[in-house]
Order: C-alpha cells, then structure tokens, then sequence
C-alpha cells in the first residue's frame, strides 16, 4: 500500500509552530515517498470550533506551500473530512464494539470519577479509572437509561505489555495495567478524540501518524482500539517536543506566534519552512539553508532525533537574511513592495519610481520585511528625530556646522557626494572616529543606527537633510 499521512488539526484556534512542524513533516513524507496527504478537520468540540479557523488553517498551509491530496476543500473518497460530519461512522463503530464485549456503558459521574481518584491517590495507585461499570446487568443498564442517566461508553482495555516500534524512538512497551478502560463516547453523542482519531485513521487507510511526542502514551490505546476494530494499526512516528532556548515551554514571548504572525511581520514561507524543518531533523551534511523543494527531495525520518528540539528566534532571523539575500534585486524589490502595500505601509514620500534604489539599499541588513517600514523613515520628511541625546555633545556643534555649510552651497538639482561631505568634515573638525560619525549619522537621519550612509545619501534631497540639520542644530543649541 502507498504512503497515507494525514494532518487533523482542531479548528479552535490558529496554527502555531508546534501544529505547523507536524504539518510540514506528513507533508514532506509523503513527499518523499510519492505518497498522499490527507488534510482533516477534527472538529467536534462544538462550542471552541469556528468555520473561519478551518479557512485560515487551510490558508496558511497554502502559504507555506504545504500541499494535500484528500481534504474538505478537494474532497476525496473517503470523506467527508470534518469530523462533524462523519458522527455516523463513530456511532457504527461503537455499536459493533458494544456486539463485540469490547465496550459498554458507564454511569459514573464527575464526582464518582473525582472520587475514585482521590482514592487511587490515597493508596499510592495510578489514577485510572476502576473499570466499576464493566460488570453491570443489562437490567442495570436497562433502568438507569430509563431512569433518565444519560451513559458515557468506554473502551475495555485488554491487559499485559503493549509494545510496538516507534520509526523515531524505537522500541516502546506499556504496561496497559495502568490504564483502565477509558471513554470513546461522551454522554451526548459525541465522540472522544480516542475513537475519532482511530476511526478515521482505519476507514481512510492511513498507513503512518507523524505527531507530536505529548500523543504518545495515546498511542497504546489507539492500537488496541484499531485491532479492535478490525484495523491494522498504522506506523507511528512521535515527534519530540519544541522547547524555549532555556528548556521552557514556548511562548509568543519566544517565537511561538501564529502563522498570521510571522506573515504579517514580513518573512518568507520559504523560511518558515526551512526553519520548522530542522527542530528535530538534521539533513545529514552542512547544509542549512533550504527551499521547500529542496526539503522534499531530501527529509527523511530516519534523521529525525528524539530529544527536544529548541525554538531559537535569533537562528531564525539568520536564516531569513539568508534567504532574502538568495534573491535577486528585482525579486527582492518586488517582494518588498508586495509587503508594504499588504501592510498599508508604502512610503507615502517617495513615488515607485525611486523605490527600487531606496529599497536596494536595505537588501542585507533586514532580517525580514517589516524591518523596511522603519528603514524607510530615514527618507520620510515627518520622521520624528531620535537619539538627540548625541546632538547634545559639545562636538556635535562643529559638525553641524559644516554639514550645514555643505547642504546650502549644494546645487539645487546636485546630489549629495558623501566622499566630498567626509572630506570636508575631516579637514574641518577636531574630532574623528564615532565622535564624528553619530553626531553626522543623526543629523542627517535622526536616529543612530542603520544602513552606510554613503549608501542612502544619494537617495537624500538637499531640501530633506537641510531640515534635519536646522532642527539638529535647534536641539545643540
């Protein structure tokens, strides 16, 4: 049989990068192994799923470039693929369960269940449910329904030593003695993620489940549940989890923003890509840049490790920088236009014909696109002055003044010469080093920091920089 991977993230909220990096590895794999992936919508949580999550769920797997064989969108022939629609497949499942002495009702309440706990604590024992329902007579059953108790139905575990192979950790054992029999049915119909996940998985013949590693003592119920059923369980592969740079768990503070996020702050899908791929995965050479392409000729799981893998928001700024310098100059400028009117953030000061020398200027000292608003406001007239502690240094005042000296003598169509303005600066001032070159920086560009100014200069009217160093000098003064 083919590869079958499948992607089923609940619509309760936005794809972040743990969901993402699943996403992208069944993709990759089934990729790699001319397979097909399958995009399911687990949304039986009612009250939290909304339809616009599933639409942006799907929007930005487009993004990333993450493609799907089977899904709601594209159909397939074994949908429907949101799990809201498909509560008859997991009420037949359960009554042939219920046939097979595999399953049975239970009447336990959330105080029952608090209790029975508590009294597991009590005498140092795992906290599994008691299995106390398993034995009830029919006539019991018969009553309490009609009594008006509304039963959840759970799953009878099968003792003794589960094992099975895990592609990335190896061999992995339970003792299901630990588990009790737990819930596939709640109360009001609806199914538990157990029953719906292995549902699924065994009626749309999915071979292997690429997840995270919290999935993982799941999985031995899973596999009882599919043999269950009647299902060969598939291949699993857990995925270790993504970690802060400290070992703590990520944050938005960290990095952990959603795919909207990362979008909006301006870097390139293939750069979420590259970056996702390798928390966990190793290419096996030196290599660490990637486009997606690339990714799907070369990931394997074979190279996926099992310890923790550490979101590095520092690593992921290199390699966009990286990625945006891989493109070439009108590319680049495309692109970064593209941004800014996404953003309503185009320079209003300049007209589009400059913008391909001012944006030029910026190519290799941004990590990402957002980083262009604020390098674009050294050319917009209303740009509030920063760093005006450095004009306030006595040797900002001969600065100015020749600065000042230079911008009226020049031409009124004459573009500023930055090799003439040093050397006149060098020959007229006592000072040098950095105590020439922030007060300059400033004065002409109010802020400190930023690209080679015999780079921008050229872009900088006369009429621009003169206001700058009238209002520098009104600071000095």
């Amino acid at each position: 049989m083919s590869v079958r991977v499948r992607f089923a993230p609940s619509p309760t909220g936005y794809l972040h990068i743990g969901n993402v990096r699943t996403a992208l590895f069944n993709f990759l794999f089934a990729s790699r192994n001319n397979g097909e992936l399958i995009l399911r919508i687990e949304d039986t949580d009612q009250e939290r799923s909304k339809p616009e999550y599933t639409q942006q769920i799907m929007k930005d797997l487009a993004w990333l470039g993450i493609r799907w064989n089977e899904g709601p969108d594209v159909g397939g022939k074994f949908g429907p693929y949101e799990q809201s629609k498909r509560l008859n497949h997991y009420r037949d499942a359960v009554n042939k369960l219920m046939e097979a002495d595999r399953a049975y009702y239970c009447f336990c309440s959330t105080e029952d269940l608090d209790a029975i706990k508590k009294e597991n604590q009590a005498k140092g024992l795992p906290p599994k449910y008691n299995n106390r329902c398993r034995g009830l007579e029919d006539s019991e059953v018969e009553a309490k329904i009609a009594s008006g108790q509304k039963p959840s139905v759970r799953f009878m575990v099968e003792e003794g030593m589960l094992e099975f192979e895990d592609i990335i950790r190896g061999h992995v054992k339970f003792d299901m003695g630990l588990f009790g029999d737990f819930v596939i049915l709640r109360p009001d119909g609806m199914p538990t993620f157990h029953l719906a996940v292995c549902v699924d998985d065994g009626l749309m013949k999915v071979t292997h489940v690429i997840r995270g590693e919290d999935h993982l003592p799941n999985t031995p119920r899973h596999i009882q549940l599919f043999r269950a059923m009647g299902f060969e369980p598939p291949k699993f592969a857990h995925l270790s989890l993504i970690m802060g740079k400290g070992g703590e768990p990520l944050s938005k503070r960290l990095g952990a923003m959603s795919v909207q996020e990362y979008t909006q702050t301006g870097y390139l899908p293939d750069v979420i890509d590259n970056y996702i791929a390798l928390l966990g995965w190793a290419p096996g050479d030196n290599r660490e840049i990637f486009k997606l392409k690339e990714l799907e000729q070369t990931f394997s799981l074979d190279r996926v490790g099992k310890s923790a893998s550490i979101f590095d928001l520092e690593k992921l700024n290199w390699l966009s920088g990286e990625h945006l310098r891989q493109l070439s100059d009108d590319e680049f400028v495309r692109k970064s236009v593209e941004y800014l009117e996404l953003q309503n953030a185009m320079p209003k000061f300049a007209d589009k014909s400059k913008l391909f020398g001012l944006i030029l200027n910026f190519k290799d000292n941004i990590a990402h696109f957002d980083e262009l608003i604020d390098r674009l406001a050294i050319f917009d007239p209303e740009a509030p002055m920063q760093d005006v502690e450095i004009l306030k240094q006595p040797q900002a005042a001969e600065i100015l003044i020749v600065l000042k000296e230079y911008f009226e003598a020049l031409g009124a169509s004459e573009v500023p010469n930055y090799e003439v303005l040093n050397q006149k600066l060098k020959a007229s001032v006592t000072v040098k080093g950095k105590e020439l070159f922030m007060p300059l920086r400033v004065a002409l560009t109010f802020r400190a920091h930023g690209p080679e100014l015999k780079r921008i200069l050229p872009h900088m009217t006369k009429e621009l920089c003169l206001k700058r160093i009238y209002a520098a000098t009104s600071q000095h003064v």
